[in-house]
Order: structure tokens, then C-alpha cells, then sequence
């Protein structure tokens, strides 16, 4: 079996292996798991027996015992009520098949199940039809992966219990959480308030007929009434503050669960609809968000491009050539200040020397700038053919050009 992670989310798949011939592979078979007992267990469920046994002994076995005795029977009848119907439900939910009916009357768990195949169904049920477990399935019926069979009414799969959640072990599933909400809480109570009088009235805690034949106020006994060992001050006080961090982190994990399932039964939906809510909300974030940044980055290119060709529109950028009643002959003059060699024949020149000649004593005509016509932009389009001057944004007086043009071309 090998874990594929795709997208941060892993799913069991099976790979083939190879036996004797290179060529020859064999697929693994997958079985179905009856419930939270089959084989492989999860490495949360042993810590839940753990943490759960620990809490009983060292809440009924060191702290309870210590309590005055109004209170030493409550702790033990409240408190005990919670931790065994904690037990009785845990145990019911993990040990409970939670199948749908269908499946339960024909699926063979000894059999393994068959390696669905893509290419021939688009999905593993398709039509109310699971096609790995080849039943007629209802419409809340989901095919867990990791069970490897269709869960009625599938919420999640609790690897706290090692088995899925869903119609049949879902209000199990609510008692265990809620008994063990109870009784982690009135323990973390019954700590606190030991610890507490240790330092403010010890003898209210030692009214045990044990402690009589106790010398000394620092020792103290522990598993009373059965079996008085005598232990430290400071060893009990360790002992508790060890005990309430515990506690309290369980606490926290178990009444975040537990507020979550009230919210999704107000709601009335499933872990597993919430989920796929919150991933199709997720979605269309990111497809919103990917439809604004193209379009963004399109109006910045659209409005750079404006910028930029803003000063070469209309009558700013423009000369006309006109001869005295002829048609007006205009020519592109190039933008290039210093043309390549290569470039010179492109470049059209009124003779073998380059358009752009400085006249001593005055500046280059492309470089006198009207200020007044360059501050108000024309928008009026010439329908004639134009010519550019040299910088893209000066205009450039015609009359000016023909009469410098005419001083150029005179012989000296």
C-alpha cells in the first residue's frame, strides 16, 4: 500500500508488485474493514484509551478520594456517570458497522474488493450505483476510501474511533464526545479545587479515617480507600498540574468537535456536505480571483499603452507638407536621432545628407516645441499623410520646414 499525497490530501492506493517475472504484476486486493476494530489501527485510537484510562485512575484514584464528604459521593456519582457512558458509547460507535443495508446483506468482508477503474465509470457511484461494491445505493450514500465500502448517510470517518460516521453510530458518535466534554471538565474542577486547598485549608482534604495514622502534614495517601499509598506533597501537586494541562488540551479538541456538530445539526447537514460547500465556496473565490487579475493587468497594459501613444495623436505630433495649391506631400521622418548604417536607406531623406541638420546658431527644427499646442492635445484625426518630427511630441510649423528646406538645398 503506498499513501499518494495530491493537492496536501492523501489517498490509499494500491500499486502493482512485482512476483517472480519482471512482466508478471499482481494488484494487491483491498478488503473492507467490518469496523474500528479491523485491522490497521489508527495511531489515535490507542491514544484515546490511553488518555481516557489515565484520566480514570488519577481522577477516581488520587484527586476524588481527597474531597469532603458531601462532595467525595457526587464526584463519584456525577463524574463516574460521565466516564462510563463515555465508555459504553465509544464502544458501541467503534465497534458498530456502519454499512448501508444493502451492502451489510450482500457484501462478503472476506472477499476483497475490486480495483475501480476510471476509464470505464466516471465515478465510484454513479446513478445510485456503487460499482465497487455492486449495490443499489441511496442518495446520502457515499463510498469511503479508507473502509473501502458505502456508508449510509456518511458524515466523516472519526480516526479517533477508527470507523466511519453515519446513520447507524452517528448519535453514538455525539454521546461520546459530549460525555467525554462532561467529564473532562467537572475532573479539571475537582483538580483545581484539591489544588487550591492544598495551600489554603489542607485539613478540609484529609478527613479520611486513613489519615490518622498519618504523622506529618506533607504525606499524603493516595487510592483511598482500597489501597492507602503514602506519596509527597509535592509529587501530588505535580501530579495535578500534569493532569489539568492534559485535560484541558483534550478539552479544547473535544469542545471544538463538539460545537461543530451542534452547528452542523442546526444546519442540517453533514461533515461531509459542509466540507464540499466550503471547497465549492473556495473554487469560485479563486476563479473570481483569477478572472480580476487578467483583467487588471489588462486595463494597466490598456492605459500604459495610452500614456505612451497619448503625445503622437492628433495635431501634436504632425507636419504638413503643402506646395502652393499642389497636393500635399508628406513623409515619414525617422524617429531615430542617430540611424544605423543599416537603417539610413530606410530613413527618407530630401537629399544624400540626413534630414535632421543643425543650422548654426539655432537649435534643430524638430526640437522647436510649441508649449501652448503640446499642454492642449488635439484630437482631431488628419486625413492627409503626415510626418512625424524626430522626438514624437513637438509640432512642427510647415512654412518653417519649406523655407529651412530651401536654405539647404541652395548652392553656397
Amino acid at each position: 500500500m503506498t499513501n499518494v499525497s495530491c493537492f496536501e490530501r492523501r489517498f490509499r492506493r494500491t500499486v502493482p508488485t512485482h512476483v517472480g517475472s519482471r512482466i508478471e504484476l499482481i494488484t494487491a486486493p483491498i478488503h473492507s474493514r467490518v469496523n474500528g476494530w479491523s485491522l490497521p489501527l489508527h495511531v489515535l485510537q490507542p491514544v484515546a484509551w490511553l488518555i481516557y484510562s489515565f484520566m480514570g485512575i488519577v481522577g477516581f484514584g488520587i484527586y476524588i478520594p481527597l474531597l469532603p464528604q458531601p462532595w467525595k459521593y457526587i464526584s463519584y456519582g456525577v463524574i463516574g456517570t460521565a466516564f462510563i457512558l463515555h465508555l459504553l458509547t465509544h464502544l458501541a460507535a467503534v465497534t458498530m458497522d456502519p454499512a448501508d443495508y444493502a451492502v451489510r446483506v450482500k457484501k462478503d468482508y472476506s472477499s476483497p474488493v475490486p480495483v475501480f477503474d476510471r476509464k470505464k465509470q466516471p465515478h465510484v457511484i454513479h446513478n445510485q450505483h456503487c460499482n465497487l461494491c455492486d449495490v443499489d445505493v441511496g442518495p446520502k450514500v457515499k463510498h469511503c476510501g479508507t473502509c473501502n465500502k458505502c456508508i449510509a448517510d456518511f458524515d466523516h470517518h472519526c480516526k479517533w474511533l477508527n470507523n466511519c460516521v453515519g446513520r447507524r453510530n452517528y448519535w453514538l458518535f455525539f454521546m461520546t464526545v459530549l460525555s467525554a466534554v462532561c467529564g473532562v471538565f467537572l475532573l479539571i474542577l475537582v483538580i483545581s479545587f484539591v489544588f487550591v486547598e492544598h495551600f489554603v485549608n489542607p485539613a478540609i482534604l484529609r478527613t479520611a479515617a486513613a489519615f490518622q495514622a498519618v504523622n506529618g502534614s506533607t504525606t499524603w495517601l493516595v487510592f483511598l480507600p482500597v489501597a492507602p499509598i503514602q506519596t509527597s506533597s509535592t509529587s501530588l501537586l505535580l501530579l495535578a498540574v500534569i493532569t489539568v494541562i492534559i485535560a484541558l488540551a483534550s478539552l479544547l479538541l473535544l469542545c471544538h468537535l463538539l460545537i461543530f456538530h451542534i452547528f452542523l445539526l442546526y444546519k442540517g447537514m453533514s461533515t461531509y456536505e459542509y466540507i464540499m460547500n466550503q471547497r465549492q465556496l473556495q473554487s469560485s473565490r479563486q476563479q473570481e480571483e483569477g478572472a480580476t487579475q487578467p483583467s487588471s493587468s489588462n486595463g494597466a497594459a490598456s492605459q500604459m499603452s495610452l500614456r505612451c501613444n497619448a503625445p503622437s495623436s492628433g495635431k501634436s505630433s504632425t507636419s504638413k507638407y503643402q506646395n502652393r495649391g499642389q497636393s500635399t506631400v508628406s513623409r515619414t521622418i525617422c524617429s531615430k536621432m542617430k540611424p544605423q548604417s543599416a537603417d539610413l536607406e530606410n530613413c527618407p531623406n530630401y537629399g544624400s545628407k540626413s534630414a535632421m541638420q543643425v543650422i548654426p546658431g539655432a537649435a534643430p527644427v524638430g526640437w522647436r516645441v510649441s508649449m501652448r499646442q503640446m499642454e492642449r492635445p488635439s484630437t482631431e484625426q488628419s486625413e492627409d499623410p503626415v510626418a512625424q518630427s524626430p522626438l514624437g511630441t513637438s509640432i512642427v510649423d510647415p512654412t518653417e520646414v519649406h523655407q529651412q528646406h530651401i536654405q539647404y538645398t541652395e548652392p553656397q
